[in-house]
């Protein structure tokens, strides 16, 4: 039942977290340069703007969820978000497309590119 792969949504929701959790152990690095305020200064800022790009991140991920496809996975008959022509259910990890071109085919997400049309 478990795969490699996983949602993009999830993905990008993890790296958002990440982010959260990186800032704030830059920022946290500051405390032990107090004895220079100008470095303190600089790990406490980057670590804030790490935390304040994780919001960006999760208000994208939030506007782009919005616009998924929701579809009942095969597998696990749970309803998931589809973004892109493939995806890989949020719950059980199986493969997922619309795409009657791709069924059959192996997953690969090099699918959800953009193909240059000469």
């Amino acid at each position: 039942m478990g795969s490699k792969y996983s949602s993009k949504i999830n993905k990008i929701r993890t790296f958002a977290l990440s982010l959260v959790f990186a800032g704030l152990f830059i920022s946290y690095l500051g405390v032990f340069f107090r004895k220079s305020p100008l470095i303190m200064s600089l790990f406490i800022i980057v670590g804030f703007l790490a935390v304040i790009g994780s919001t960006v991140v999760y208000f994208w991920i939030g506007m782009l969820s919005t616009k998924t496809i929701q579809v009942v996975c095969p597998e696990c008959e749970r309803t998931t978000k589809m973004l892109g022509r493939v995806d890989a259910c949020m719950y059980c990890k199986q493969p997922l497309t619309l795409d009657r071109d791709l069924e059959g085919k192996e997953f690969d997400e090099k699918y959800n590119r953009k193909q240059k049309r000469g």
